[in-house]
């Protein structure tokens, strides 16, 4: 080969290798444009409120066309229910990249626990911020005794679906398995020089595969196995910290912020969701206190709007009260029509017992049953409980309704017994003394003269049409006698007495058909009784 030849094949080899150049740095990159980031954070106590907002964002983000959603967790974690149907929202999400990521900033927890790692694990890719920690992910219950670890149902069912859920991403099982089941015992092994972090069971079976004779798996490699420490001990939940969860293969990479971790996804972001004063209004609205507040309120109202003249501001503030109830709950998902005809039954039920049937009976006490039911469902989003954190969850609601219901009972009593002394209450007292009975006074001139210190009237007898009506003689005689209604005295009605059915006169109140009543009045041909 000549001078001439080879100069030109080394400058025909300088010029390709400046061309692949850019090509190499393309595919550095990942082959194309930077991937669209959409960065949702789930921060505080995972509740209700946090799986609509969740979902809203997860969807808005898939609308904007993002290849990848990133969860910025920082939370000590919440409800159960809740962050449940977070993992199962984000694990149903088709054709787009999740990412969790555990922040550390001047105005985080830096933390992912509880909830949140059952969160973190349902992403596909899961990164940490240096000075952060994951873990104790075991369900617990609150109760008269405070914070206590739930039962053997509840936490089968969640460590069954966190196993699942580890499974579904290539995330470590051991580690997913020891954050949720304190009889799990981790370790760090070397598997073929590689740390590992394996439960006693998968660490024993690893064991028995290396000692296997070598006939007995022909052709498959025996890893070699070293026990180097206990990672989790029984009777402790696993947490770990950003750098022991890259080693032990549960996280990507560490990220301090943002141009980190968007570095490390190979992306741009495009857009992110921050909780605006919607969702800070309806967290509020759904919390159990104002929940029972409101509750009280609507109730309270609804009393003091039967007993006033006309529709005014009591109605309208039992129905803001109650619009408030079912209105978050309708926003949360969690209210359809049963509530609502439950609801509207019970009130129902209230005005029958108060406009048509006298006392407070049996359609009372319905209708009262049938608005704590309606109440307790508005706040859940099952009807029937399933699984052991939905009868936590039944309870709890429960105990919000009933304590609003005995409240408001309380505050009703209250209004009755104090209202004639508080002057705004004077539109529903009635401050005029009634004195004789449905016939008029007493008796001519004595209209304000107690009872007790009245007698017999002995005037002329006023002549009736009615033949049925007795005579004065016999009216004289039946005086302190007892007898029985054999009608509904409203006041008037009629008496069963000494055998003889006469008509009376009920001393103020209603007597009920069947009561014993007693003859302590009689002025002329009217014969006043008194329930007994």
């Amino acid at each position: 080969m000549n001078a001439l030849t080879e100069y030109w094949l080394r400058l025909l080899c300088a010029l390709l290798v400046c061309a692949a150049l850019p090509l190499a740095a393309q595919n550095s990159r990942g082959d194309g444009p930077a991937a669209k980031v959409w960065i949702i954070p789930i921060t505080g106590e995972i509740s209700p409120s946090t799986t609509a907002f969740v979902r809203r964002e997860g969807r808005k983000a898939l609308a904007e066309g993002a290849d990848c959603i990133v969860f910025e967790i920082d939370t000590f974690g919440g409800r159960v229910d809740s962050a449940l149907q977070i993992t199962s929202f984000i694990m149903s999400l088709r054709n787009i990249r999740t990412a969790a990521w555990v922040q550390n900033s001047a105005d985080s927890m830096g933390v992912s626990w509880s909830a949140g790692a059952l969160i973190a694990f349902s992403c596909a890719e899961i990164y940490m911020a240096n000075g952060t920690s994951m873990g104790a992910a075991a369900p617990v219950e609150i109760g008269a005794e405070g914070v206590a670890a739930s039962g053997e149902k509840t936490v089968s069912a969640v460590r069954s679906q966190m196993a699942a859920i580890a499974e579904r991403n290539n995330h470590p099982a051991g580690i997913a398995l020891a954050m949720v089941d304190y009889d799990v015992e981790l370790w760090e092994v070397m598997v073929d020089g590689k740390p590992e972090a394996l439960t006693l069971g998968e660490l024993e079976q690893f064991e028995r595969e290396a000692q296997a004779p070598d006939g007995e798996t022909p052709g498959t490699p025996r890893p070699q196995v070293e026990r180097r420490t206990v990672i989790c001990p029984r009777g402790k939940l696993l947490s770990l910290t950003a750098g022991e969860a890259l080693r032990y293969g549960l996280v990507r990479a560490l990220a301090d912020d943002r141009t980190e971790l968007l570095a490390a996804l190979g992306g741009e972001e495009v857009g992110g969701s921050v909780p605006g004063i919607a969702d800070g209004v309806i967290s509020f609205l759904t919390s159990g206190v104002v929940q029972a507040v409101l509750i009280v309120a609507g109730i309270v109202l609804i009393f003091l709007e039967i007993n006033t003249p006309g529709f005014g501001i009591p109605g309208v503030g039992a129905i803001v009260a109650f619009a408030l109830v079912f209105g978050s709950g309708l926003l949360l998902g969690k209210v359809g029509s049963l509530e609502l005809i439950l609801f509207l039954a019970g009130i129902g039920l209230l005005a029958v017992e108060i406009f048509l049937l006298p006392g407070f009976g049996i359609t009372g006490i319905a209708g009262l049953l049938i608005i704590g039911i309606s109440l307790v469902l508005s706040m859940q989003d099952f009807v029937v409980p399933r699984f052991s954190w939905e009868w936590d969850i039944l309870g709890r609601n429960t105990l919000v309704v009933t304590v609003g219901l005995i409240a408001a009972i309380c505050g009703i009593a209250a209004i009755a017994l104090l209202g004639p002394k508080i002057k705004i209450f004077d539109r529903l007292t009635l401050k005029t003394r009634i004195t004789g009975t449905a016939g008029g006074p007493l008796n001519p001139g004595e209209a304000d003269v107690p009872y007790s210190q009245l007698v017999a009237y002995d005037g002329p007898v006023l002549e009736k049409a009615d033949a049925d009506y007795p005579r004065e003689e016999n009216l004289n005689e039946i005086l302190g006698r007892q007898g029985r209604a054999v009608t509904v005295l409203r006041p008037s009605g009629k008496a069963e007495i000494d055998g003889q059915v006469y008509p009376v006169e009920a001393e103020g109140i209603f007597i009920e058909k069947g009561k014993s009543v007693k003859v302590i009045r009689v002025f002329g041909n009217r014969i006043i009784v008194r329930d007994v």
